[in-house]
């Protein structure tokens, strides 16, 4: 998605300038319009470096604490720009807390909390923005900043989860490849000088061969994995590349359920979350739709805005997606029919939650194995390939 900076004016003729992130133009001036907004001007926004560090430096946990501490002091009645303050000053993150005091001058130059956030959108992300406008319409901004911390609480720690799962494994994998490497470098170059002149096996012919490639080629070697990560970089880039390697990670067995369900958990936490906070369901599956992280997730969801749009069931088209399990669909289904909606998919997203990390546990309970497997398989490929001449020249030495 692309930053866009607008400026639009309300019915009161008053102006209004933020920034948003979309797919395109037409989705800024379509959200605009959902907000009773008449968009002047619409122009991408140039995304800055320092933005970027921002973001990797500005942690989930810190932005909720944040909200947090926001929502006590507010129920405490102290103005929201006092309050802004009293965190800049406090908070353990330095950067976040340059940005909250751009966020109270923002609000003491007349803007609205919403719009103060959205003009962030690398450390506050249009969901954020979204239920914040929401909560000031509705006078429950304290609930909103409650919320808010909570569900980013909940999805700091499924995160937490997922790479804390992956280390062993990567660890695993690393040590490997560093033993494998290490062999073909450093023990069967030293080995050659012994074997000259005798016939060798087919796994040593092979060792040597690969000790020789790595030895003598390595610029080859390097150059070649230089350009295939950025064809791959090139290929992950395209709407193509992103569709193909999104339906092929769903099809990985073991690790393919699990990433549909941490999709379908982000997709079901942050619409209950928005729609329990009075955003509408349109523009909240807009911003549900870019969180997934699925693009084909994100499809079937585009297909569902549509029919709600026009009126019409939202389960539907997400069962027809068939990413959806049955028994979640019918849940769906049912708080549709009891106006539950909100409700229903905050429960499918606690549920979800604990199904799939029982899903990630068995997932690195069932890879460390395999690993390991491989790893011995290489040491063993190395040491046949070495030992077998040895036992060849003593048994010819015995004759």
């Amino acid at each position: 998605m692309v930053n866009y900076q607008y400026i639009a004016r309300d019915a009161a003729g008053q102006e209004v300038a933020g920034v948003m992130q979309a797919d395109n133009e037409a989705a800024v001036v379509r959200t605009l319009d959902e907000r009773k907004l008449f968009p002047v001007r619409v122009a991408e926004q140039a995304v800055a470096r320092r933005g970027l560090m921002l973001r990797k430096r500005i942690r989930l946990r810190d932005v909720g604490v944040m909200y947090g501490q926001l929502a006590d002091l507010l129920r405490a009645g102290v103005p929201m720009v006092r309050s802004l303050e009293t965190i800049a000053r406090s908070s353990a993150n330095r950067r976040l807390g340059e940005i909250v005091l751009k966020v109270r001058d923002a609000i003491s130059q007349g803007q609205t909390f919403a719009d103060a956030l959205a003009a962030h959108p690398q450390v506050f992300p249009v969901l954020h923005s979204a239920m914040a406008r929401a909560g000031e319409r509705g006078g429950f901004i304290e609930d909103v900043l409650t919320n808010l911390s909570d569900f980013l609480d909940r999805q700091d720690e499924l995160q937490s989860k997922v790479r804390g799962a992956m280390i062993y494994p990567l660890v695993l994998v690393s040590l490997g490849v560093i033993v494998t490497l290490f062999s073909l470098v450093v023990l069967v170059p030293r080995f050659k000088p012994m074997f000259h002149g005798i016939p060798l096996p087919t796994p040593t012919t092979i060792l040597f061969a690969l000790s020789d490639l790595f030895m003598e080629q390595w610029h080859v070697l390097i150059s070649l994995l230089v350009l295939a990560g950025l064809g791959v970089t090139a290929f992950l880039r395209s709407d193509f590349g992103r569709q193909a390697w999104a339906r092929w990670r769903l099809k990985i067995p073991i690790f393919g359920p699990a990433v549909t369900m941490v999709s379908i958990t982000r997709f079901c936490r942050i619409l209950g979350t928005m729609l329990a906070n009075g955003v509408p369901i349109l523009q909240a599956l807009g911003i549900a739709k870019d969180a997934t992280g699925n693009v084909v997730l994100a499809g079937s969801i585009e297909k569902a805005t549509e029919n709600v749009r026009a009126g019409e069931p939202l389960n539907q088209p997400l069962r027809q997606s068939g990413m959806f399990p049955a028994e979640i669909m019918e849940m769906i289904a049912v708080a549709e029919e009891a106006n539950q909606l909100e409700k229903v998919l905050l429960q499918i997203a606690s549920t979800v939650e604990r199904r799939t990390n029982r899903q990630v546990d068995q997932a690195v309970r069932l890879i460390e194995p395999l690993i390991l497997v491989v790893i011995a398989g290489c040491i063993a490929f190395v040491a046949v390939g070495l030992m077998y001449p040895i036992f060849t020249m003593s048994r010819m030495l015995r004759r």
